[in-house]
């Protein structure tokens, strides 16, 4: 018997049962909420990388941080989503597709390690890859450890009081 269809990038494999509920009745509103989001986050991102430029053999500042606050923030949004939010149709798409997905870049990651190489800091690059990885991983656990703590202060709290 075949595997059951598993989508590699559940946020757009709309052949996925449990992704398909998103997109009803519509998915024009989960276009427009990741259309909209995705903006905001590529122009956050533009305005970090003209505030903090770098070098061709420099360490790109802009890029590492927008990187690992983007993690950090998307630990803190699956916690919510899961924890808070769940069933909430455009959060996801918005905040976790656009603002996070426009936001976050790793492909200028690789390309910044290029670059370092090709300008002959081959010693920046290997820093910025290796870094990057582990402050990114870093920042997803770190986000979703502190938000699931806060979360069950909170519930703990909301207890006492009754």
């Amino acid at each position: 018997m075949p595997e059951p269809l598993r989508p590699v990038d559940s946020d757009v494999d709309v052949r996925a049962p449990v992704d398909r509920a998103e997109t009803r009745p519509s998915p024009l509103p989960v276009l427009g909420a990741i259309a909209a989001g995705g903006v905001c986050g590529a122009l956050a991102r533009y305005g970090i990388s003209v505030a903090l430029p770098h070098a061709p053999a420099g360490f790109p500042w802009s890029t590492f941080l927008t990187n690992v606050s983007g993690c950090l923030l998307i630990g803190v949004l699956m916690t919510l989503l899961d924890q808070v939010w769940a069933g909430r149709r455009l959060i996801r798409p918005f905040w976790g597709v656009g603002v996070l997905g426009g936001y976050t870049t790793f492909s200028t990651h690789i390309i910044e390690i290029h670059t370092a190489m090709r300008a002959g800091a081959p010693g920046v690059a290997l820093a910025y890859l290796a870094a990057t990885l582990v402050a990114a991983l870093t920042a997803v656990w770190v986000g979703t450890v502190a938000t699931d703590q806060v979360l069950a202060r909170r519930r703990r709290e909301g207890r006492r009081r009754r």
